[in-house]
């Protein structure tokens, strides 16, 4: 990756009139921030489908695209819906936060008056154009459709509630399935293509402005999903078709317990027999959706944490050899193979390497030749050695303030001891700074060091509390809520943002 810059922000935290961030004129406006403020990248959450609990990091399918994130507005201009039919509803209390509940209970509806409308006008030429849209989507995808409308069928449940014969994807029960369910089947469908669309127009939108798009892969697929439910041989399942053990990780910075995320964990040896070929078709796909793949949780690769199935908390765990290095030379051969021009350096991927940092771990992020990610809140235990105190980086890394895990910097000020904190102002320089000034001395740190790639989250150019977090690991409730308002991100701000891009060699800005 090249010197420059980027903003951390979600797609759903996007201001809009209809409860959810999307791929509306908001978005495009905010790609015009980003350009003016001499940004080159721009961090996205996964866009996949999300169900119970409304993590990004557990999506109904690894293949397909969230109906949330579709613009009604242009819905609206291709007469697929009417203006009273979007305004009638109240999608929020608040415009800071989402409510999910509204989400769920609206927008699918809203979609299939609109697929409904869709279907009225298609005359025969453009009846086989879509069907030829619906043809093109991979069949990970439309196995995600048939998924979500047994799912819907079934009253929302997870597949492990299904009867036996559909729970186990017995291909008799499937079929009966796909012919009984082919309208639904065929609506999802639908909102795939209009998904693809849009972010398409977006995505190009944003890279024909200077703009690169760095997405995120989940390491593991949720539990309640298509690939789990569909694909059972990719996963330590037994022969009920249920997991024996789950994913999640020890105790650490962020929880007492451990964190006990639930996920299936992958049959290794099923996959290395098979020339890790699913995980290929998956880094494919993402690398459709973005120009960069931020992958999750890396430190799996080399050894992964294993729970037993039921169990409580992920306090009592075993560590379990990964892939390693093998999994990611089969991907580099394989798209350096089909795309050698693209790919000639190597594969656009960023390794998310946080947590505990074993010398096998830093050796797999080493020989991956995948840029690490280093986070100033991380750093200050007085520890001179500490790998996040930015005068320990390395080139090939991509530092950040905090993550979309971490709390915003005004809050996280005030979790320090005194100590800490009085460490953290004498390196930064910050002894005389005021409180309320205290994070764009910490956003400086970041941008002078010499890392490749400095990402901050748009909370922390915003200089917002603990109200603005994200995300707080091993919690249910009140998470990938935050919205940012749509007179937050100022002329006087961006003007902020370009003088640091530009005096600290990040772009070249008119700014500076």
């Amino acid at each position: 990756m090249k010197r420059a810059c980027g903003v951390l922000l979600p797609i759903s935290s996007l201001p809009s009139p209809y409860g959810i961030g999307t791929f509306s004129k908001e978005a495009y406006e905010f790609v015009d921030y980003l350009s003016k403020a001499g940004q080159s990248y721009w961090q996205i959450l996964p866009l996949g489908p999300t169900s119970y609990g409304d993590s990004p990091y557990q999506s109904l399918s690894a293949f397909a695209g969230n109906l949330y994130y579709i613009d009604l507005d242009k819905l609206v201009e291709e007469e697929l819906l009417s203006r009273e039919e979007i305004e009638d509803i109240e999608w929020f209390e608040n415009e800071s936060y989402i409510d999910y509940g509204k989400l769920y209970d609206n927008r699918e509806k809203l979609l299939k008056k609109a697929y409904t409308k869709f279907k009225s006008t298609l005359d025969k030429k453009a009846l086989l154009k879509f069907n030829e849209q619906i043809e093109g989507l991979l069949e990970e995808t439309k196995t995600y459709c048939l998924y979500q409308a047994i799912k819907n069928e079934q009253e929302g449940k997870s597949w492990d509630l299904w009867e036996e014969e559909l729970r186990c994807f017995d291909k008799e029960a499937v079929e009966k399935a796909k012919l009984r369910l082919e309208k639904e089947i065929e609506f999802f469908c639908w909102i795939q293509t209009v998904f693809n669309r849009q972010w398409c127009e977006l995505k190009k939108y944003a890279n024909d402005n200077g703009i690169e798009i760095i997405g995120d892969m989940p390491i593991y697929v949720a539990f309640d999903s298509a690939e789990a439910w569909s694909k059972a041989e990719l996963f330590l399942f037994d022969e009920e078709h249920m997991p024996k053990v789950v994913a999640g990780c020890p105790p650490d910075y962020f929880a007492k317990e451990g964190q006990l995320w639930g996920n299936p964990l992958y049959n290794w040896d099923y996959h290395k027999k098979n020339s890790y070929e699913w995980w290929i078709k998956r880094l494919e796909y993402a690398l459709s959706v973005y120009d960069y793949v931020r992958v999750d949780h890396f430190r799996a690769f080399d050894e992964f944490y294993s729970i037993e199935f039921g169990a409580k908390n992920a306090i009592e765990g075993t560590w379990n050899k990964g892939p390693g290095m093998d999994i990611f030379n089969k991907m580099t051969e394989y798209f350096q193979k089909k795309h050698p021009e693209k790919y000639e350096e190597g594969l656009p991927i960023i390794a998310e390497d946080l947590g505990l940092m074993t010398d096998s771990v830093i050796k797999l992020v080493e020989d991956s030749g995948f840029p690490a990610m280093k986070v100033l809140e991380f750093a200050y235990d007085q520890n001179p050695e500490n790998m996040y105190l930015p005068h320990n980086y390395v080139r090939n890394c991509v530092a950040y303030t905090g993550t979309h895990d971490n709390s915003p910097l005004r809050a996280w000020f005030e979790t320090l001891s005194e100590e800490e904190r009085l460490y953290m102002v004498r390196y930064q320089g910050s002894e005389n700074t005021p409180y309320e000034n205290l994070h764009w001395d910490s956003i400086r740190t970041v941008f002078s060091s010499i890392a490749d790639t400095v990402i901050i989250p748009m909370q922390d150019y915003l200089g917002l509390g603990e109200e603005s977090r994200i995300n707080t690991p091993s919690t249910m409730g009140n998470n990938w809520r935050w919205r940012m308002k749509r007179d937050e991100l100022t002329e006087e701000l961006i003007w902020h943002i370009a003088m640091l891009s530009g005096i600290y060699g990040r772009h070249k800005s008119k700014y500076t």
